[in-house]
């Protein structure tokens, strides 16, 4: 979708919403990415702590550079630019709409300020406002505004998450260690033993059912067939993952992938992101950093911040360390997605999202059964490689370059998150990361061949 394209083959989303609904619905998801700011001092959305990170005056900038970039411009009449250096600034990958500025340099945008950064936002809601409540839905355009618009919203609670992720890392780095929200979510619980949960497998339908938003990379729905396959019942933990380090882990070459172990070694990686050492014994004496400041390692919660390599490790670890889990391994995400599926309402009723502010992944009481964790807490590595389905085709337009260009080195993540918000989240969605990455939340369930 470009400015100057006709309709995008965007999905129909959420156009039969009426104008006060999705205009209300603007208004919400803006003002939460506010919110997420508003701990913040002015220096710390300055920042950019790493070349893969933003700052989050970045994020709130960009985030409206959509809005002005895919939205007024193509349907606002008379549309002015609120400052043309923007459309450059902001701009973040499309090329199709021009220039960029190099992204590891975007912590050295000191202008314009957070105060004109928050200007531009207010400026831009106003405009958009106007065109949601001045008829332009019921137009001949109307569907393709809505669908723009929806875009948008889902553009910007990525940016959410993005911006919680972001400022943990940001954050971390800092010798103070300083703390995003004081009140600390856990409680101490009795751990839910691991348990397999049977699949039947079979011929499944997976991909987008073409009911409300989604991604071109959702799309098409089609059938893949699945072995009899096992899941786990809940996500690995920080106290299985304590085992792992204590049984040498990190320093095995056994467990790991041959990218894997030259990343461990050159890295010197002993442990998860954001932990530290505070003294030479076991478990107790590991810390970890969380946007609630710096506390020990739970046992039971979710293990959290480690990448595709040390997943697979752990699999291979785990499959050869205990007889239960013998052939423990990665999910795809076909086998994720078929378990998730047919219970994806009532799973999301006992989620941790974002809303539930624990901005943490929280342990699951003893007595609960079934598929837990499920959504939220953590994003789910998948031994997925991130590719278009059969049959898949971009959007048309610069939005084509959302999500397929971007189809290499890439595995497939599932389930969102604990700074994932709720509305955001659905069965089919799917994210993605290089092997390397872990500063995002994410974690892992084992699986296994047959019941």
């Amino acid at each position: 979708m470009n400015t100057h394209s006709g309709r995008s083959n965007a999905p129909a989303a959420h156009t039969a919403l009426a104008p006060t609904s999705l205009l209300a619905r603007f208004s919400r998801i803006r003002a939460a990415t506010e919110a997420l700011a508003a701990p913040l001092s002015s220096e710390d959305c300055q920042v950019q702590s790493m070349p893969d990170a933003s700052p989050v005056k970045w994020h709130l900038a960009h985030v409206t550079w959509f809005f002005e970039t895919f939205v007024l411009e193509r349907f606002e009449p008379g549309f002015k630019p609120h400052h043309p250096a923007f459309r450059v600034l902001f701009n973040s990958y499309y090329n199709a709409v021009g220039e960029r500025h190099p992204r590891p340099e975007r912590g050295l945008l000191t202008r314009p300020s957070l105060h004109e950064v928050m200007e531009w936002r207010q400026a831009v809601n106003q405009r958009m406002n106007a065109l949601l409540q001045g008829g332009a839905l019921n137009g001949a355009r109307g569907a393709e505004l809505a669908e723009t618009v929806e875009l948008g919203l889902q553009h910007e609670q990525q940016h959410q998450v993005l911006i919680l992720t972001d400022v943990k890392h940001l954050l971390s780095a800092s010798p103070l260690l300083p703390i995003y929200r004081e009140a600390w979510p856990l409680a101490s619980v009795a751990p839910t033993p691991a348990r397999w949960l049977a699949q039947p497998g079979g011929l499944v339908s997976v991909g987008h059912d073409g009911g409300g938003f989604a991604f071109d990379n959702e799309s098409p729905r089609h059938s893949q067939w699945l072995r009899p396959y096992a899941l786990m019942n809940r996500l690995v933990t920080h106290g299985e993952w304590l085992a792992f380090m204590q049984d040498g882990g990190y320093r095995d070459a056994r467990w790991w992938l041959s990218a894997g172990w030259d990343w461990v070694q050159t890295r010197q990686i002993e442990a998860p992101l954001y932990w530290q050492r505070s003294g030479r014994g076991t478990g107790a004496d590991w810390h970890s950093f969380t946007l609630h400041g710096l506390v020990p390692v739970d046992p039971h919660t979710p293990i959290v911040h480690i990448n595709y390599f040390e997943s697979d490790a752990f699999a291979r670890w785990r499959s050869a360390s205990e007889r239960e889990f013998v052939n423990a391994r990665l999910p795809t995400e076909f086998e994720w997605e078929a378990a998730v599926a047919p219970d994806l309402a009532q799973l999301a009723t006992r989620a941790n999202f974002v809303e539930s502010n624990a901005l943490h992944p929280m342990p699951v009481a003893r007595s609960t059964a079934g598929l837990l964790q499920a959504l939220g807490d953590v994003w789910e590595w998948t031994s997925s490689s991130y590719q278009g389905y059969p049959g898949y085709r971009p959007w048309a337009g610069a939005v084509g370059e959302y999500n397929g260009k971007f189809m290499v080195n890439q595995y497939v993540l599932r389930g969102g998150s604990c700074a994932t918000p709720a509305s955001h989240m659905r069965a089919s969605y799917r994210n993605f990361f290089p092997t390397d990455a872990r500063w995002q939340f994410s974690g892992l369930r084992l699986a296994r061949d047959g019941g």
